[in-house]
């Protein structure tokens, strides 16, 4: 309660009139606010849109929304947000169609649904073992009724509603991406280092991708070049004269710009070692 309390005190203190900003949205502002069933996916899709560089907050009261869209508008920094907001939220949810309206009026919102189907909640909340929100004292399946009851009205408000029953973790991503990647500013992208390294001081912990290029000619062997490193002007002309050297810058620049697109989509690391990795070894 103390925190509620002090978060009120700060909005509240930094809130200004938003009149005159109330129908300009060139700037690009926008608020998304996601939510549905429990185990369908919200915070995964959380993830997404912070991915894409919006400002992104779980289980925001819903009290605390309209002050927070005044904040997004003001600041420069944050033009798009994104919130949770689900059953958590208790009877302070029945409020929430009504503080949509009035939102609406002062930033693009738009209302994300995530629903999907009991068999694959129930298979969900199996394999995580976690409790309903709604409490212990019933089952899962008597929860999810009650809240799909419970959701009906803020259903009928969404701008998208997205079944994710045969959705993975990526598969959701993806498609969340796909729709809001243009709001976000363009294309998804990818940070790519490369860092040089010896093997008798280990991989690099955070390494993704390592290509061992000991098969080249090594410099070292050569006494003029030994206390020279390879960014010397006469170290890199005598390692690219071969050419191995050429071929291989040449066939793994062919597989980067293969793979990334695919990474920046999927990701790096498998779940488990039963499929493709499987297949592959094979």
């Amino acid at each position: 309660m103390a925190d509620r309390s002090k978060a009120r005190k700060v909005v509240h203190a930094a809130a200004k009139p938003v009149r005159a900003r109330k129908a300009d949205h060139r700037d690009g502002s926008e608020l998304v606010i996601i939510t549905g069933m429990s185990g369908s996916g919200k915070a995964s899709a959380l993830k997404a849109f912070e991915d894409l560089g919006y400002y992104c907050v779980d289980n925001l009261p819903v009290d605390l929304i309209p002050r927070f869209a005044e904040l997004a508008i003001q600041s420069g920094e944050i033009p798009r947000t994104a919130l949770v907001v689900d059953v958590r939220e208790g009877t302070q949810l029945e409020r929430l169609p009504a503080i949509l309206k009035s939102i609406k009026r002062m930033i693009p919102t738009r209302v994300i649904f995530l629903e999907a189907s009991d068999a694959s909640l129930l298979r969900r909340f199996s394999e995580t073992r976690r409790p309903h929100p709604l409490g212990t004292d019933t089952t899962v399946k008597a929860s999810l009724t009650a809240e799909r009851r419970h959701l009906r009205s803020l259903r009928s408000l969404a701008d998208m509603v997205i079944d994710t029953s045969k959705f993975n973790v990526h598969e959701l991503r993806a498609h969340l991406t796909d729709r809001f990647k243009h709001q976000a500013g363009g294309h998804h992208t990818i940070l790519v280092s490369c860092v040089s390294f010896g093997y008798r001081h280990g991989v690099p912990d955070d390494a993704d991708l390592v290509f061992d290029v000991r098969f080249l000619p090594n410099p070292h062997f050569v006494p003029e070049f030994r206390p020279l490193t390879g960014r010397h002007p006469r170290v890199a002309k005598y390692i690219r004269s071969f050419p191995q050297t050429q071929e291989f810058i040449s066939r793994i620049s062919d597989l980067l710009v293969y793979l990334l697109p695919h990474y920046i989509r999927e990701g790096f690391g498998a779940q488990g070692v039963r499929g493709s990795g499987l297949l592959l070894r094979r």
